[in-house]
């Protein structure tokens, strides 16, 4: 394999060719700020707040889509670079609601983490704010386009099942939202409720529904558990509070890996204390149905070879 080597903030490094600016900063233990960045999922450069300062480049460089080159020099936090962070924090915060107090994403938000990280606050100003969004017409997802930072994961994640891809972006400039299936909303649309887009979302636009309220991020210990219902063996997390299991969350997936409420319904059943009942979409409704009818409907639609209505 053939190696590289190039300095970062003083630090020799040595990596794979191939490897990002961002990705040999890890190999030393330094942290590059990303929101729109998800290794194998999103990879467009598009945030920007991962800029770096690249001797004798002419300009600041996405450092999540920057290939490390042979004797390259970077700067991870250099005046210029923490200063164009900040100014792409200020621009966010100024059309992202000031409610951190009581947002259930609070502690675990990277806007939140880099707000306080480069010391950003809100600002008050007159100009255009976005109109607040709020979809709860899926009884597993609740979406608040107003805290959307448009970082596009939920779009990159959602595509990587090609029957899926339901979330995309609409319109242009300042009314760029994430829209489902030509503006419906999620309840209505062909979303099969199976969380991917939540196990991304950086920010408090995309929740689990049946989580919020139940426990802050640092009161809930987390214990990592694997689905058993198929060989995918994908990735979960419970959620405890009071030593009781409080939700059962989807961790990120990668590499293309589906996610299926068959096995979060299967997950909650087993392990919380006090699951909520599931439900099943019946002529566009969501209706309260029984545990064993709502795996029993699951195990009927993938033998039809039908899409999943949960």
């Amino acid at each position: 394999m053939e190696m590289i080597n190039l300095t970062i903030d003083g630090i020799p490094v040595r990596v794979a060719k191939g490897a990002t600016v961002m990705e040999a900063a890890k190999t030393i233990g330094i942290d590059i700020p990303a929101l729109c960045y998800l290794k194998d999922v999103n990879e467009v450069g598009a945030c920007r707040i991962c800029v770096v300062e690249v001797e004798r480049a002419r300009s600041l460089q996405a450092s999540c889509v920057l290939p490390a080159a042979e004797g390259m020099v970077v700067h991870t936090e250099s005046p210029s670079v923490i200063a164009a962070r900040k100014e792409i924090l200020r621009l966010i915060l100024d059309n992202h609601p000031n409610d951190c107090l009581t947002c259930d994403k609070a502690g675990e938000c990277k806007l939140q983490e880099y707000a306080y990280r480069y010391d950003v606050k809100f600002r008050e100003h007159d100009g255009d704010r976005k109109t607040a969004r709020i979809d709860t017409s899926n009884p597993y997802i609740y979406r608040d386009d107003s805290k959307c930072i448009l970082c596009g994961r939920c779009v990159s994640i959602c595509g990587q099942i090609q029957e899926r891809s339901i979330l995309g972006f609409g319109n242009r400039g300042f009314t760029t939202h994430i829209i489902a299936d030509n503006e419906k909303a999620l309840g209505e649309s062909a979303c099969v409720s199976c969380g991917r887009c939540i196990s991304v979302c950086p920010v408090g636009a995309l929740l689990d529904n049946r989580i919020i309220g139940k426990a802050r991020a640092w009161e809930a210990q987390k214990e990592e558990v694997k689905c058993k219902r198929c060989d995918y063996g994908c990735d979960f997390e419970l959620l405890k509070k009071d030593d009781k299991v409080v939700g059962v969350r989807a961790k990120a997936p990668g590499g293309g890996r589906p996610l299926c409420l068959k096995g979060k319904l299967s997950l909650d059943l087993l392990y919380t204390n006090s699951p909520s009942a599931p439900l099943i979409k019946k002529d566009g409704e969501y209706t309260e149905v029984t545990w064993a009818e709502a795996l029993e409907m699951e195990d009927l639609l993938k033998k039809l070879g039908q899409s999943n209505n949960l």
